[in-house]
């Protein structure tokens, strides 16, 4: 894996900086920085025979590992 990656965490206090984002009782921060890598990009939860997990779709990604947690721009 190379590049930037993809990191979900709980987090209970909000930054100055942070966007917040709102979706069907869904709530989502995100720093500033991280927001511009990840501009129109759809984060997805996927249930898999092999288990479950987030699938982002990244439009600005020119490359991604294999198991999708690290992309290049």
């Amino acid at each position: 894996c190379a590049g930037f990656q993809y990191k979900f965490d709980f987090e209970n206090l909000k930054n100055d900086d942070d966007i917040w984002l709102e979706e069907e009782k869904i709530k989502v921060v995100i720093d500033e920085t991280s927001m511009e890598l990840i501009q129109k990009s759809t984060i997805d939860y996927v249930h898999e025979f092999i288990g479950s997990s987030f699938k982002i779709t990244n439009p600005q990604a020119s490359s991604s590992c294999g198991c999708g947690t690290s992309f290049s721009i």
